[in-house]
């Protein structure tokens, strides 16, 4: 089956959403994120890898140790969203991708052309940042 492009896939009738062709698409569409993802994370862990500690001047030292830091917190941001990216994967086999967790309801193809690993509507989403703001407050 020959790749469709978005313009395409936007032009379909909506009473066909999430046919072959369109989770064909997405499947394409998250496989090759999830490629880039992998070397971008493998690329973080070269450089954390390579970097020297061991230099003699303190302040190139922190600087060294400032910048792994920073390339720790990449990572692990990267392997949140790889396991994102994993789970629309499984969502395709199973045939739940492209519709909200909590309600069903179809997502819509615009949405998943911005954010392919989308699962909860902009309200549910909103609602669940508040209340882990909420509770990061108290902790």
């Amino acid at each position: 089956m020959p790749k469709i492009g978005e313009q395409e896939l936007l032009g379909m009738p909506a009473s066909d959403y999430m046919n072959e062709k369109q989770l064909l698409f997405f499947k394409q569409l998250l496989m090759e994120l999830r490629n880039d993802l992998l070397a971008e994370l493998a690329h973080g862990q070269q450089a954390i890898a390579t970097t020297k500690l061991a230099l003699a001047d303190d302040l190139d030292r922190a600087t060294a140790e400032q910048e792994n830091q920073q390339h720790l917190r990449f990572t692990g941001r990267k392997n949140l969203l790889l396991r994102k990216i994993q789970r629309a994967l499984e969502k395709i086999k199973d045939g739940s991708y492209g519709y909200y967790e909590i309600s069903g309801d179809p997502i819509g193809l615009q949405r998943l052309l911005i954010r392919p690993t989308a699962e909860l509507s902009f309200e549910e989403k909103a609602r669940q940042e508040i209340l882990e703001r909420n509770y990061s407050k108290r902790r």
